[in-house]
């Protein structure tokens, strides 16, 4: 679960969830009213983590795979990725980017 960097409270599972559905990158500290935002690393494996819902794509190219079967795992995998997606996030003071060219 995410750590807040200024007041090191631990957010709870709700409450990343919720910070997580708006538009603005900065996520305020319910209990300090810090700003935080995601690190780097912690965009990358959500990134990576979002896969997982087109997964079954992948596997019907390999295997023939009823089409009702298909279409019913997109909503699985879904709810499955939203429910461990605070687990992977970490939250930074500063609004780091991720640099490809660094030197």
């Amino acid at each position: 679960m995410p750590t807040c960097e200024n007041c090191h409270h631990t957010w709870s599972w709700k409450q990343t969830i919720q910070k997580n559905f708006s538009l603005d990158p900065a996520m305020e500290c319910s209990y300090c009213g810090a700003k935080q935002y995601h690190t780097p690393k912690s965009k990358v494996k959500n990134g990576l983590l979002n896969f997982i819902i087109l997964l079954p794509l992948v596997l019907n190219i390999f295997f023939d795979i009823p089409w009702m079967i298909l279409l019913s795992l997109f909503p699985i995998l879904f709810v499955v990725v939203l429910s461990i997606y605070p687990f992977f996030m970490e939250l930074s003071s500063k609004d780091e980017y991720f640099n490809l060219f660094k030197t």
